[in-house]
């Protein structure tokens, strides 16, 4: 991501946060007071199968991203079978949570907000893992719950919902859960804010559903599986909120669509310009995961847009999309290479009145 990128402010509901941030290397962060510039924002996510950070200014129409850096490192590996985060998962998180602290260091961020999701949620160890990761790196973690998730993936996607659209199912496939929101604005009021309906948290992920049905060898037998148990999950929330679907469109934000965008478009490699915001049919997607089924394991390892990394995740979240379509019949499919970054660092600025008209 360039240093000149902008993204426009989200429209979502206005949630509090939940606990508080403490700053890397153990600086407090802290709200910016009356008179003063109003400095330097950063936004960790640490996901059950990602680190990321987005660190950003304010700008007049929304922010302006100065850094951003994302490892995967499947923190959550093992840890629905186990009930713990593993050794060498937590090098890997302490090695990529490093990185994220030179970076906000180095940017002089004192606006933070720092989360973990699902992994550190399940995990019977993820209190002395977030006591680690403080002593070893001065980051200290803040767990939230699934309706915070929720709420910062639809503060930070809502800019792509289709203007003249009534709303969208929007779905976060992550590693170790997969949030589900129902958004809409009301009808009544030109250019009204989305609201969010209503949502459901299921405990399925691409990490977790690929460990149990399998990931690198994945076979039609094994797919259907996968998306039979998924739509399990959905099945419930579908029935009472997947009426009446006119004017609504799907919009995702994972790494499933993102990847999967890149592999209907051909891309050589993965240019992030092209992906966020780009609509598919549901011609293109039912197409582009047949291609991605019809593919080993090498040749997903072998495409740029996939990469080893995700080579044997790829299936169990296109099989989590085809459920979430399956209780959703909708036309089009917008995907969002944003989510609970941009979120948070939204929901920041708006507590700190730092988004000019917002």
């Amino acid at each position: 991501m360039s240093d000149d990128t902008r993204l426009r402010a989200g429209l979502g509901p206005r949630e509090r946060s939940q606990g508080s941030a403490v700053a890397a290397a153990g600086e407090r962060a802290r709200a910016p007071s009356p008179g003063r510039s109003y400095g330097v924002y950063a936004a960790l996510d640490l996901g059950t199968n990602n680190c990321r950070l987005l660190i950003a200014c304010p700008a007049s129409d929304g922010f302006r991203v100065i850094d951003s850096f994302s490892r995967i490192i499947r923190l959550g590996e093992g840890v629905s079978a186990t009930g713990r985060i593993s050794d060498a998962a937590i090098g890997r998180a302490v090695a990529a949570l490093s990185i994220c602290r030179d970076k906000i260091n180095a940017k002089n961020a004192t606006r933070l907000r720092l989360i973990a999701t699902e992994a550190c949620r399940a995990a019977d160890n993820a209190d002395s893992f977030r006591d680690q990761v403080a002593a070893e790196t001065g980051i200290r973690l803040e767990v939230i719950d699934r309706e915070t998730e929720a709420s910062l993936a639809v503060i930070g996607c809502s800019p792509l919902l289709d203007p003249h659209g009534r709303g969208a199912i929007l779905f976060d496939i992550g590693g170790g859960s997969t949030e589900l929101v129902r958004i809409e604005r009301d009808p009544r009021q030109h250019g009204a804010t989305p609201r969010i309906k209503a949502w459901i948290s299921i405990p399925l992920g691409v990490v977790t559903l690929a460990e149990h049905f399998g990931g690198r060898d994945v076979t039609p037998q094994s797919y259907a599986l996968m998306v039979q148990e998924v739509a399990h999950y959905v099945a419930p929330f579908a029935a009472e909120h997947g009426g009446d679907l006119g004017g609504m469109h799907l919009l995702g934000t994972s790494g499933t669509v993102t990847t999967m965008a890149g592999v209907h478009l051909n891309l050589v490699r993965y240019d992030r310009r092209r992906i966020d915001g780009v609509w598919m049919s549901d011609v293109d997607v039912t197409a582009t995961i047949a291609r991605l089924l019809g593919m080993s394991y090498q040749e997903r390892a072998g495409n740029h847009c996939i990469g080893v990394e995700r080579a044997d995740l790829v299936l169990a979240g296109c099989a989590i999309l085809d459920a979430i379509r399956g209780a959703f019949p909708l036309p089009r499919l917008r995907v969002a290479d944003r989510g609970l970054r941009e979120g948070m660092l939204v929901e920041m600025m708006r507590e700190d009145g730092a988004l000019v008209g917002r």
